[in-house]
């Protein structure tokens, strides 16, 4: 299930509180405010007898209580497929410009470095942001070396600062 819309107190009670009156169950969540808008992403156990008509229904009524832009609910399949562990947190800064996103995450994929998890912001004046990127990987049969290798030459070329570094299994 996902749903965005403008961010206001209430919004995680109700959809929380919808699913719990349908007997459905939050078992993986990520929830985040992106420049004034909420979106949330729920992976949900819901009980077979529920009918997709009521779900709509009741996650209908939040959407239109909370003037929600969307709510989207899609059946996944392979649930219980162990989701892939980051190994380590890798970090960017550097003045914004566009392409950054796109230098950082091409270099991983051509390494087959899994993101599992990726968070950007601007910080600073608005006259010259900052912008910091924070990813979580699981760097799998990559040497770490390596990789920071070739992140350097991709910071080089975007203009930014990367460093990589391991996770610590108590910050998971």
């Amino acid at each position: 299930m996902t749903a965005i819309g403008r961010d206001r107190p209430g919004i995680v009670a109700a959809i929380s509180g919808a699913l719990l009156e349908l007997e459905g169950n939050i078992e993986d969540s990520q929830m985040s405010i992106l420049r004034g808008h909420f979106a949330v992403v729920l992976l949900v156990k819901l009980p077979d007898s529920l009918g997709a008509g009521e779900l709509d229904r009741r996650l209908g009524r939040v959407r239109e209580n909370l003037d929600l832009e969307a709510i989207a609910v899609n059946a996944v399949d392979d649930l219980d497929v162990a989701a892939t562990r980051p190994s380590h947190v890798i970090t960017v800064y550097g003045a914004d410009h566009p392409g950054i996103v796109n230098a950082v995450s091409t270099a991983l994929a051509g390494r087959a470095v899994n993101i599992t998890g990726l968070e950007t912001r601007l910080a600073g004046p608005p006259e010259s942001p900052l912008y910091v990127m924070i990813i979580e990987a699981a760097l799998g049969e990559v040497p770490e070396e390596e990789l920071r290798g070739e992140l350097r030459e991709v910071a080089e070329n975007a203009g930014v600062e990367v460093a990589v570094r391991e996770l610590e299994a108590e910050a998971l």
